[in-house]
């Protein structure tokens, strides 16, 4: 007997995005070695910059989430991104997905994480830092400002690449990096795949925007945009 959806009624889905205008910026200013580097290292994530996100097509969308089976339901089809279509969506040739992500049981703290990443003294970081709601973050302006200002491309493509995890894959909140991204973003030199984690919370958000009629969605949207646009 296939599952009915009546239980579930319209949920009014927050889709706010982080103003992006100044990464896009950043990045046009580039030279031809730095974006190569980043490509490098980190895939075509800038692609991901110039998704727009549709609020009203992301919301009719949602409306198809299935929070009981954790896929979309379009009539009799179940459809859900897989690990094989986001890993493509990624292009990023370095991730591994045989490695996945998981968190150190000893890990550094979310300062020392931000000083190896972005090379700011432990004191600075310190005093960048905020709290928003339950989690620690750092805002969005202290590292573009690092970004700006740091003499060595390798660290303002690491830096740059660690903006578009925190703001546009995990906008947890707007306008800054949230702690945990950096926990993720530590792995990467270790070529583990971010996807499963990327795909666990699009999962997550959905189901709770759904369960509880509302909310806002803190998954990457454009990646999940483009995933729709694959098969329709």
């Amino acid at each position: 007997m296939g599952y009915t959806s009546e239980l579930w009624d319209y949920a009014s889905i927050n889709v706010t995005q982080n103003n992006l205008q100044e990464l896009k910026e950043i990045w046009a200013q580039w030279d031809d070695e730095a974006k190569q580097l980043l490509y490098c290292n980190y895939g075509d994530l800038p692609y991901l910059l110039d998704i727009k996100v549709d609020e009203h097509l992301f919301r009719a969308l949602a409306q198809f989430w299935n929070p009981a089976y954790s896929c979309f339901t379009f009539g009799e089809v179940d459809m859900v991104p897989t690990v094989e279509e986001y890993t493509a969506l990624f292009r990023c040739p370095k991730i591994q997905v045989d490695k996945v992500y998981s968190r150190a049981a000893n890990v550094m703290t979310f300062t020392k994480k931000l000083t190896k990443i972005t090379e700011i003294s432990e004191q600075c970081v310190t005093a960048r830092i905020k709290q928003k709601g339950e989690n620690r973050c750092i805002p969005w302006r202290s590292l573009r400002d690092h970004i700006l200002a740091h003499p060595d491309t390798k660290k303002k493509v690491d830096v740059f690449a660690l903006s578009i995890y925190g703001l546009v894959i995990f906008p947890k909140a707007l306008g800054h990096i949230d702690e945990v991204v950096t926990g993720l973003f530590d792995q990467l030199e270790r070529r583990v795949t971010p996807v499963p984690v990327i795909l666990a919370e699009t999962s997550r958000s959905l189901s709770a925007c759904r369960r509880t009629g509302e909310g806002r969605f803190i998954g990457c949207a454009q990646l999940l945009l483009a995933w729709f646009h694959s098969h329709f």
